[in-house]
């Protein structure tokens, strides 16, 4: 740690989006960069509401002896380096979007400091929004940000830095033969020191595509492709993070959990079909449209817009902000105890 000048960033106020570029629905993210703000890499990573599975202070210590041998190889690595820099947003502050204008470039210290604090979950809701306003469909990098590796079938060891705990059978990265074991060198070229590196290229890679990766093994070194089939990003779960919460609002304000096949057994529901309980219902503003519209916690979604097959709550978000425009009131059929009901969801 004493090889790093070190500092600590604790508002999203006036942030360069220019040069902090990350999964803004982290609790914790660090940088490794030059002082000419070259960026070695990242280190950061979350898949759960927990937010302890995927990092560790021993990943996180390899991370930055990686990150110190990049430095003491710059600027000859320079042009390697390129790709981690990231593309001009939107806006060059968050304060800058439309939705976030209220608050200020500093914190009020002497009044409303945590009212005043911009936090960094509410860049992702700011740029959806923007989306939203226009009445168009999130694409899907929008919708799915900073695709975890196991959306791929590589599952990372969260103790060493890129390292491969476990390969998913029939997955991208078993195609194209990764083993457990595998350290991720590089990824299109870019070094990796960590998994939010790998999230990184993969946030930026497209709806189809390919990733051509640097593998050590055993002592060597070897190259392989991962081919990216259509849909491979969708393959992710979005309900823990925290910008989740404003797409909850704009179905109505429901969070829903598919039942366990245990308890579809004790409310008589097959196996196949749809079963979402609402575990939870807002009650304020449009957290609560669903509420007013007659929905009650506990319920459980049979069918929405006449989609009866068994889904996830990422899988009804999907399609509810892909097929549904705002204004727009979403036929469901809900069982209530033992009725059923039909019941419309408002759309926002």
């Amino acid at each position: 740690m004493d090889q790093f000048v070190c500092v600590r960033v604790v508002q999203m106020n006036s942030m360069d989006l220019n040069l902090f570029q990350f999964d803004y629905d982290l609790t914790f993210a660090a940088f490794f960069m030059n002082a000419d703000k070259t960026i070695y890499g990242r280190y950061g990573t979350r898949s759960d509401r927990k937010a302890v599975r995927d990092i560790s202070m021993q990943g996180f210590g390899g991370a930055m002896k990686a990150a110190l041998e990049i430095h003491r190889g710059y600027p000859a690595n320079r042009e390697s380096l390129t790709g981690k820099q990231g593309k001009k947003p939107r806006y060059a502050k968050p304060e800058q979007y439309p939705s976030l204008r209220r608050f200020k470039a500093t914190l009020d210290y002497k009044g409303q400091v945590a009212r005043s604090c911009l936090h960094c979950h509410q860049i992702v809701g700011a740029e959806r929004m923007v989306y939203r306003s226009r009445k168009e469909t999130f694409p899907r990098k929008i919708l799915f940000p900073w695709p975890m590796p196991d959306t791929i079938g590589m599952q990372m060891d969260p103790a060493s830095p890129a390292t491969v705990k476990a390969v998913s059978p029939d997955s991208p990265s078993a195609a194209a033969g990764l083993k457990a074991g595998d350290a991720i060198v590089s990824l299109n070229g870019q070094p990796i020191l960590s998994t939010a590196d790998i999230q990184w290229v993969l946030h930026h890679t497209g709806d189809t595509g390919q990733v051509k990766a640097a593998v050590r093994r055993g002592g060597g070194e070897r190259q392989v492709t991962l081919a990216l089939p259509s849909g491979w990003r969708t393959k992710g779960d979005i309900t823990w993070r925290t910008s989740t919460w404003d797409l909850r609002r704009m179905v109505g304000g429901v969070l829903l959990k598919d039942l366990t096949d245990e308890e579809r057994k004790q409310a008589g529901l097959g196996t196949a079909g749809l079963a979402l309980k609402i575990a939870h219902l807002g009650r304020y503003g449009q957290h609560g449209a669903a509420l007013r519209a007659g929905f009650r916690k506990n319920d459980v979604f049979t069918a929405f817009d006449g989609e009866k097959k068994r889904a996830t709550e990422t899988e009804f978000l999907m399609y509810a902000l892909d097929a549904m425009k705002p204004g727009m009131k979403m036929p469901v059929t809900v069982l209530r105890g033992k009725k059923e009901m039909s019941l419309k969801l408002p759309i926002q």
